[in-house]
This record gives C-alpha cells, structure tokens and sequence, in this order.
C-alpha cells in the first residue's frame, strides 16, 4: 500500500535526476491527495511555502514573427488580431522595469516575437538587459533561438537567465510547430547553460497532448544536463486566429498535478504558475501554490494576452498569508 508520509521520489532526485517517463506517469496517476502531499514534503525542503517570486514580463518586439507555433497569436502564419509593432525603446524598458520593481516584482522580463534576434535589434536587446540590471532586478530575456555566441554577449551583459521553452513533448511537438525543430530548442537551451546563463523552460498544457506528452516533456527537462533554474506551466491560452482557438479546455486538476510533479522532479527549482492565470479562479491559484508553484507573472499583461491585475494578486497572496520573495 502506498504509504503517503514517504517521499518515495527523494532519492531518485539526489542520486538519478534522470527521470523516466514511467516512473513520471506512475506519480502523475497518483490519488490527488497522495501526490500533492509528496510535492509539499518537497516543497517545504527546499523553500518557504509560503513566499512567492514575482516576475514582471513585457513584449519588447510584438507581432510578425515567421515561426508557425499554433498557440501563438504572434504569428504572422495565423489569423489574429495582433499585428507587428517595431521594438520598443530601451528607455520604454527602463521605465517598465522601474514600475515592475516599484510593484514589488525582483525580474523583469523581455520577450521578443522573433525566429532568433540580429543586427540592431539584438544590439538594443543587449542594452535592454543592462539598464534593467542597472536598476538592481534579475533579467530574463526570450529573444528565439541564439548562436553561441550570441549567448555568451547576454551573459557579459549580464543577463540572469534565458527562458527558451520546449512547449511538449518531442513526439507530440510536430503537431504543433513545424518551423523549427526539437533540437533547435535544446540547441539553444545547450549555448545558454554553456555561458553561465540560467535555464528558465518548460511547456504549455491544453494543446491536445496526452498525460504522457506531459510527464514526457518533464522527463526531458530532467535530462538536461541541469534541471532549468526556473520551470514556467502554462495554461493554454485559446487566441482568437490560432490554430488551438477552439482546443478542447483543459481540467483544471490536470494543471495542478503537473506542477505537483514537476515540483517532485525539480526540487530546486522556481516552478511557474505561467500563463492562463486570468482564467483561473483564486481556489485553482491556490491549489497551484499548494502544489509547489512558488512564481508567477506579476502585472496585467503577459506578452499578449491578460493577466490577474497587481492588486488582485496582492489580494489573493495576502488572503492565503503568502508574501513576495526578495
């Protein structure tokens, strides 16, 4: 009989951080209670349960980008109602990140609707990263794929970490994006960990995977030479124009036991309760934070869809008496 006070998962996180995908699935089926317990257990070794890590993201390149991603409203391949703009300036992202730093937020995100970032554009991407480093926050950037190269200049910029997301699993990943490959985004993931930058990557759930395309895609980040620092789950967002629009929703349960497993698999890590959140009620939030999630998107906006307002996070943390890292 299952014996839900034993973290049965511990040792293989300590000695074999190599997951397999049935060993994944086997804590993924476990009775709800059982496996949230565990994750808890987890939680509470490696973290306070009750802080949370505020992270503001803003869209610094907005529209046109050439890849074919069928859950993004970006796109230039789908029908939907955002168009491109040029990127913003690098005062627009000092004042951003002023703002989000004032809010109570400790990393400033940038993200730009790119294949992968050149010329100009990367050089103003570069300046973005040290003035929000200037101001004493954690940088993040998601600028596409990068060459060596261009990695390490982010690294002497001074960027703290790289978010590039392998979105699922390899086998489910061609039904969704067709322009670039799987080891495209391991590629990149390998350049970034070889300048000494951190990991921030996971994936999105309520694309029509299965339960194995998820516990599939967590194995993997488990076998990358370090587990990401920073793990974001995201909800799918259905935009209007994107092939997923009209993908079948999600359980919200489903949502919480991949972060419940993911917090099991990655003990050290910051997993992100990510996009989807303005659909979420506060019970689901808090069953996320229950299950291990101790990170969010802090500010109205993501890159192009909605967010919980400010205020009503800092409501709902203060309801659940949890408070902002620092």
């Amino acid at each position: 009989m299952h014996n839900p006070d034993v973290c049965e998962s511990d040792p293989p996180v300590s000695t074999h951080p190599h997951w397999q995908v049935a060993a994944v699935e086997a804590l993924y089926h476990q009775p709800f209670h059982d496996l949230i317990h565990q994750a808890q257990q987890v939680h509470r070794r490696h973290f306070d349960p009750n802080e949370v890590q505020l992270s503001t993201l803003m869209n610094i390149k907005s529209g046109g980008c050439p890849e074919d991603c069928a859950y993004c409203p970006q796109s230039a391949r789908h029908s939907s109602p955002v168009v491109s703009e040029h990127m913003v300036s690098v005062a627009e992202v000092q004042a951003a990140a002023q703002a989000a730093k004032a809010a109570g937020a400790t990393r400033f995100c940038m993200g730009a609707a790119w294949r992968s970032p050149r010329g100009k554009d990367f050089e103003r991407a570069i300046e973005m990263v040290q003035a929000v480093r200037e101001l004493g926050m954690e940088s993040c950037a998601t600028l596409g794929m990068l060459t060596d190269a261009q990695a390490q200049e982010l690294a002497d910029a001074g960027l703290d970490y790289y978010n590039h997301n392998l979105d699922t699993s390899a086998e489910f990943y061609a039904r969704i994006i067709s322009t670039r490959t799987y080891a495209d985004r391991l590629e990149t993931l390998g350049h970034v960990r070889n300048a000494g930058i951190k990991v921030c990557c996971g994936g999105i759930i309520g694309m029509g995977e299965s339960v194995r395309d998820r516990c599939t895609l967590l194995a993997t980040l488990t076998h990358l030479p370090q587990p990401p620092e920073s793990v974001p789950i995201n909800m799918l967002v259905r935009a209007p124009g994107t092939p997923l629009e009209h993908a079948e929703e999600l359980d919200p349960l489903d949502m919480v036991r991949t972060i419940a497993v993911a917090r099991i698999l990655m003990p050290a890590s910051r997993v992100r309760l990510s996009a989807g959140r303005s659909a979420m009620d506060d019970a689901l939030q808090a069953l996320c934070f229950h299950a291990g999630a101790n990170s969010i998107f802090y500010g109205d906006r993501l890159l192009t869809t909605e967010n919980p307002g400010v205020q009503q996070d800092l409501r709902l943390l203060d309801r659940l008496g949890m408070v902002a890292s620092r």
